[in-house]
């Protein structure tokens, strides 16, 4: 864990880790065996990280890749044509619409870590960041689609702007990390991604975040198609 970091921050992020995968449980139908498998996943990443495993970021390859190849290849794996019917029958759109005000206690986090030079500030809502505006609208877009006030084409487009939104994030942040690739925040870099509980936000949240955004636009395409 990160020496001298207020209490407060830790519990916030791991209280937002616990209800991503809560959302992920009830958007997808209740997938008892893949919901234990994420928590399992996350366990396994969180003792890695506390016992320093992930601090070490000059071997080759990179550590850090054990974190974001097999989210990669999950990921991969639901959209496959088996996977993407599987996600029309049991995803429930305005659940996973309201999933994503997660993003916001997210990004307090980010910021929180920045004060205490753990992060750069590209990473957060006063950098490059502008990941904030989908955890605010999430609420908005999840209610106007519970009452029926939203139409597919502006969500579709909603969900399209978020995963392009986490994917530049994400990009800035591996970027931004003491890895032998290296390109942003030399000053101040990314390094509280490495400690215990914050490796679960490019292990466990992100992949979420942007599973829930594909298959949200894999389901409403189909959906707009099947109107036509």
């Amino acid at each position: 864990m990160i020496d001298l970091l207020p209490k407060w921050i830790s519990v916030l992020f791991i209280a937002t880790v616990l209800l991503t995968i809560a959302f992920f449980h009830y958007a997808n139908g209740k997938p008892k065996n893949l919901t234990i498998s994420i928590i399992i996943w996350s366990v396994i990443q969180s003792i890695l990280a506390y016992i320093g495993f992930y601090k070490v970021t000059d071997s080759i390859p990179p550590r850090f890749g054990l974190v974001l190849l097999p989210a990669a290849l999950i990921i991969f794996y639901g959209l496959l044509p088996k996977q993407q019917k599987w996600v029309f029958e049991k995803g429930n759109t305005t659940i996973s619409t309201f999933s994503h005000v997660v993003r916001l206690p997210v990004e307090l986090v980010l910021y929180a870590l920045f004060t205490h030079k753990m992060v750069p500030e590209l990473m957060t809502f006063e950098g490059r960041n502008y990941d904030i505006l989908m955890g605010i609208t999430a609420p908005i877009m999840g209610w106007l689609l519970l009452k029926k006030k939203v139409n597919k084409p502006i969500l579709l487009g909603w969900n399209f702007t978020g995963l392009l939104l986490v994917l530049f994030i994400l990009f800035n942040g591996i970027l931004s990390a003491e890895l032998p690739f290296q390109q942003f925040g030399f000053d101040q870099p990314n390094r509280g991604v490495m400690y215990f509980p914050f490796i679960l936000l490019p292990a466990t949240i992100v992949p979420i975040v942007i599973w829930t955004h594909v298959s949200d636009i894999i389901k409403l395409r189909k959906e707009i198609k099947s109107l036509r």
